[in-house]
Order: structure tokens, then C-alpha cells, then sequence
């Protein structure tokens, strides 16, 4: 029989086999596969688990954005109510401000025409005074006419004033 080449590659093939076998590399280089499967199978776990928790942090942020954006609005709404309630207090204020004002203004007038009518009745009781006076005294002569021009005259001084 001959053997040519092929058959002692064959046979050189399956001894190789036979001792990788023999020295259980089959199943080292199972449990390497099997550990490199492992791994993977982690880091796409991890992977996994890393997702889903970004996502939770993602909808918490975007809840927490929310609550901001509803605080913020009701914040400016309850500044809008303050501003207009301070400018309403204002705007009273300052009606009540011109109000007081304008009575101690009319006030002042009325004292002043009050015044002003005493001082004009004063004038005219002087005034009714010194002309019943001259008339008096160039009517009535004497120390009797004295007497009764000076009662009269002080008669006239308390009905007028």
C-alpha cells in the first residue's frame, strides 16, 4: 500500500485532534467561550440596568421640571395678585390722601370766610358805633349825654360782637 500525502495529512489532522483532545483544550476553549458569553451577557445586563435606571432619572428630571415650571407659574401669579392688590392699597391711599387734603383745605377757607365775617361785622359794629356816637354827641349836650352815650355805646359793642 502506498500512502501518498493526503492520508498522512489526514492522520497528521486527526492525532492533532486526538491530543487537543486528550488534553481537554475542547473544554478550555468551551469555558473561555462560555466565560466570554458570560461577560457579555453581564455588560448587556449592566448595560440593561444602566438604561432603565438613566431613563428613571430622565423622567424624574423631566417630573422635576414640571413641579419647577407649575411653582414658577403659580409664583407669578400670586406676584401678579400681590402687585395689583399693593397698587389698589396705593391707589386708596392716595384717593384718601387728596381727600384730606382737600377737607382741610376747604377747612382753612371756611375759617378764613369766618375770619373774614367777623372782621367785616367788627368793622361795621366800630363803624355803627363811631356814627350813633357823633350823632349822640351832637345831640345830646352835656354830662348826662356823656353818660348816656358811653352805656349805649357799650350796649351796642355787645350786641354786635
Amino acid at each position: 500500500m502506498h500512502f501518498d500525502a493526503e492520508f498522512w495529512d489526514t492522520v497528521a489532522f486527526i492525532t492533532f485532534v486526538g491530543l487537543l483532545g486528550y488534553f481537554g483544550l475542547h473544554k478550555k476553549v468551551a469555558n473561555a467561550l462560555d466565560a466570554r458569553g458570560a461577560r457579555v451577557k453581564a455588560q448587556i445586563d449592566e448595560a440593561i440596568a444602566l438604561r432603565k435606571e438613566a431613563e428613571a432619572l430622565l423622567a424624574s428630571f423631566v417630573q422635576k421640571k414640571k413641579e419647577a415650571e407649575d411653582e414658577a407659574r403659580a409664583i407669578i401669579a400670586q406676584a401678579q395678585v400681590e402687585a395689583e392688590l399693593i397698587a389698589k392699597e396705593a391707589h386708596e391711599r392716595a384717593s384718601d390722601f387728596v381727600q384730606r387734603r382737600t377737607k382741610q383745605a376747604e377747612d382753612k377757607i371756611a375759617s378764613a370766610e369766618m375770619q373774614a365775617l367777623d372782621q367785616v361785622r367788627g368793622a361795621a359794629a366800630d363803624a355803627a358805633t363811631k356814627a350813633s356816637e357823633i350823632v349822640l354827641k351832637s345831640q345830646v349836650k352835656g354830662a348826662y349825654g356823656d353818660e348816656l352815650v358811653e352805656q349805649d355805646i357799650d350796649g351796642l359793642k355787645r350786641l354786635l360782637h
